[in-house]
């Protein structure tokens, strides 16, 4: 259930603005939002939240009940490149790529973790000072 996109040609800065508005949300909410973002991220976005389905699929859950868990863009490699300036100068220009990593989580599970995690606490009684 889970997928990455590695060396994608776009700065981790402008990804994260993708990958913030759909962490948390369910799968359908999620291609919904993606389907309609004018960004240039969104539809690497939406392959890379359609591969981790198909991963989940193949582990035998339903889409429907699954959520974007986790959503994570990191720095990937560097391009460096030159370009001339005035006066015979030269001036660097980098272009950063961007490493994402998505992990989705099943509705169910969470349910059933949380139920077991959950214990009935019984409150002490006060004692009375002397």
């Amino acid at each position: 259930m889970k997928a990455t996109l590695k060396n994608y040609h776009q700065s981790p800065r402008k990804v994260r603005l993708v990958a913030d508005l759909i962490r948390g949300k369910s799968v359908p909410s999620a291609r919904a939002a993606l389907r309609f973002l004018p960004k240039k991220s969104s539809p690497a976005i939406s392959k890379l939240l359609d591969s981790a389905v198909a991963n989940a699929r193949s582990a035998g859950f339903a889409p429907e009940n699954l959520f974007v868990k986790s959503i994570a863009v990191n720095k990937g490699a560097i391009l460096k490149r030159f370009k001339p300036m005035a006066r015979g100068r030269a001036n660097r220009i980098i272009r950063t790529m961007s490493i994402v990593s998505l992990e989705l989580g099943s509705v169910a599970s969470t349910q059933k973790k949380a139920k077991k995690t959950v214990k009935e606490t019984q409150t002490p009684k006060a004692v009375v000072g002397a």
